[in-house]
């Protein structure tokens, strides 16, 4: 792409994204969510076609494929897929990615500092919703930024199996998280409403962030349920380190009532992401990432 092009690009995003900045976030994401519970069988039949049709969803994949078996849409998005479909990669060092995806960024934490976008950075400190520390762990470490569409699968699952230590309910705005608003909003995954878990693996300390996003706003994880709606404005946290809450590696881990964003940041010790492994690329829950 020329600098003209480049130009171009830019001043289409920003004015493609100006809207996001005036709409009420969390109400249209709370009526989002009452409408992917409706139960009316008329309606939630015509919702499932309708995102099996315009995102191409595989539809075989799934453990039901009888879209009548499903009570409300919420239940066929957040679907399981049909044992052994997903292998999960073999190997103590090896970690898989949590999620089917794309990959949106990846590489070095440098510093402390995580690439958003093309010229865009923002920190873990501010990631991780000021907890200092347990961002200097990743100072120099590594990370993965996998996006969800709304044709993937949408449970998440463990990179590699780890003791749960800690988990925090961060407030925030539920900006759209597609590649475009990466490009455009400053901050995007650390302004946005986030949970992050924290587990204590073979290799070190693991934190995986589950980013809401507009009507989206809605995450989960196997321990403790659904965390959001309803929508603090506070941080809240949760200490684990006295229980034994250990989650294996492939095993479901948390999922998104609807699409969002995974953030992985790995220690500097872990071992070094794939070189194979491009932005853009899509991946498999399962699929090796190290």
């Amino acid at each position: 792409m020329n600098k003209q092009q480049n130009k171009s690009q830019t001043w289409w995003d920003s004015i493609a994204t100006l809207p996001q900045y005036l709409i009420p976030h969390h109400f249209f994401s709370m009526m989002m969510y009452r409408l992917t519970r409706c139960q009316a069988v008329w309606f939630k039949n015509l919702f499932i076609k309708f995102i099996i049709k315009n995102y191409q969803v595989n539809l075989a994949e799934a453990q039901q494929t009888d879209l009548n078996a499903y009570p409300s849409f919420n239940a066929f998005f957040t679907r399981a897929l049909q044992a052994g479909i997903r292998p999960i990669a073999t190997g103590e060092n090896i970690f898989v990615s949590p999620v089917d995806g794309a990959i949106s960024q990846l590489g070095k934490i440098e510093s402390g500092q995580i690439v958003q976008a093309k010229g865009r950075h923002y920190s873990v400190l501010e990631l991780l919703g000021g907890d200092q520390t347990l961002a200097e762990k990743f100072q120099q470490g590594q990370f993965a930024t996998i996006y969800l569409s709304p044709r993937d699968y949408h449970r998440i699952h463990m990179p590699l199996t780890g003791k749960l230590q800690q988990m925090r309910y961060i407030p925030g705005k539920l900006f759209s998280v597609s590649p475009r608003t990466a490009r455009t909003v400053p901050n995007l995954f650390a302004r946005n409403e986030r949970v992050v878990t924290v587990f204590e693996t073979q290799q070190g300390p693991m934190v995986l962030v589950l980013v809401g996003a507009i009507f989206v706003g809605s995450m989960e994880t196997v321990w403790s349920g659904q965390i959001t709606p309803p929508y603090g404005k506070d941080i809240q946290h949760w200490s684990y380190q006295q229980q034994a809450i250990t989650i294996q590696k492939g095993e479901e881990m948390g999922r998104f009532n609807m699409g969002s964003t995974v953030v992985i940041l790995l220690p500097e010790q872990a071992t070094l992401f794939l070189e194979q492994l491009r932005v853009g690329d899509s991946i498999k829950m399962g699929q090796a990432i190290t």
